[in-house]
């Protein structure tokens, strides 16, 4: 009896002290929305997962409200959210994904390059997750179609689009970042897609689309059928943070196949990466592309694909600046880009405006790569 009347007064000790808290809170003006200190990343990001997955269709198996290649990085971090917390609940969504996203698109194949990498990224990723070989079919099938975007327009490199109009960056750096990535994981045809990789990275780093800052921008002037390799150059435009991130991603896994030139591959990364985190970012350092605060449907995307890859670059060759960064943008984002509910603004600085799946799954990417690093 005494001990459990001793359980009983501190139950109701515990309770007092609560109430009265939540009364001091109250006078002071606090409101309902839990500070960044009071609640760890994990939890926040947890509920951050549960309001994406209230976009997700399991009749299309893509995100409403959102774009077909947003879709593609919705996936994504969802994928690496289930590695970070060692769990196999999606397990089936990306089964379901599989099957039901190409009642849209059959094959993952549309008229977009970069589209296509996209989906075969996220089924890389959903094959490291889960082992099943049907996704890295998938990946190395989408491959095949952007193998036919190469020509010698240019010298090389993929078009952006079917059309042929535009050779640009992202759908090159991201053919180079699947090929690396399939070379990785395809023993038997590991010869053929590092040379992709290879051709693909020497023509890149050719073109000038790094500028002088060590930032990438958007692409290529004089991209037309007439042009030859030396009217193709740096078009000045953009240098958008999904364009630094992705590449980042691509020289990582290239720097794991090619260990000649692992290092100098690597040193490139953390140019591009240092330069990233000091241009595109305010004076807190929180990043921001130079559309914000009304970056359309594809725009709100970049950035978490930036951080996404940062955290690859940081667990391959780590660098303090990069986790004060992740963890900068993650308090950012739960401090001031958030709603009370958990939606996540594209302006990870605040203050909140609106989400979509696609500023979520973005602000998450940024959230997941702080646990990671954690």
């Amino acid at each position: 009896m005494m001990k459990m009347r001793h359980v009983f007064v501190n139950r109701t000790f515990l309770l007092g002290v609560c109430f009265l808290m939540i009364i001091v809170r109250a006078g002071l003006g606090e409101t309902a929305r839990p500070a960044f200190a009071t609640e760890s990343v994990a939890q926040q990001t947890s509920q951050g997962i549960l309001v994406l997955q209230k976009w997700y269709n399991p009749q299309t198996g893509l995100y409403d409200g959102t774009g077909w290649w947003n879709s593609a990085n919705a996936i994504t971090v969802l994928t690496d959210y289930a590695r970070a917390t060692n769990t196999k609940k999606y397990n089936q969504l990306l089964a379901n994904t599989l099957v039901r996203a190409q009642l849209k698109s059959p094959g993952f194949i549309n008229d977009y390059y970069d589209d296509e990498g996209w989906w075969a990224l996220a089924w890389i990723d959903a094959y490291d997750l889960t082992g099943d070989q049907k996704y890295l079919m998938a990946a190395e099938s989408i491959f095949v179609d952007m193998v036919g975007g190469w020509d010698q327009t240019c010298g090389g490199g993929i078009w952006w689009s079917k059309e042929r109009h535009y050779k640009n960056a992202i759908a090159n750096e991201l053919f180079f970042s699947v090929a690396a990535h399939l070379a990785n994981r395809d023993q038997i045809h590991r010869e053929q897609y590092f040379g992709w990789a290879d051709r693909s990275w020497k023509w890149f780093a050719a073109t000038g689309m790094i500028n002088g800052q060590n930032l990438v921008n958007d692409g290529l002037t004089s991209a037309n059928s007439q042009a030859d390799a030396t009217s193709c150059k740096n078009n000045g435009q953009t240098a958008w943070s999904y364009n630094q991130g992705v590449l980042l991603g691509g020289l990582v896994e290239f720097s794991r196949i090619d260990r000649t030139a692992s290092p100098a591959l690597l040193q490139t990364a953390h140019k591009i990466a240092t330069a990233a985190i000091t241009r595109l970012v305010d004076r807190n350092g929180v990043l921001h592309d130079s559309c914000e605060p009304d970056c359309g449907a594809d725009g709100v995307q970049f950035k978490g694909i930036f951080v996404r890859n940062l955290v690859s670059l940081y667990k391959a060759s780590p660098q303090p600046a990069y986790k004060e960064f992740i963890d900068t943008n993650a308090k950012a984002i739960l401090n001031s880009g958030r709603s009370s509910d958990y939606q996540f603004d594209q302006r990870w600085s605040g203050a909140f405006s609106k989400g979509d799946a696609a500023s979520q799954s973005s602000a998450l990417d940024a959230l997941v790569g702080a646990i990671v690093l954690d």
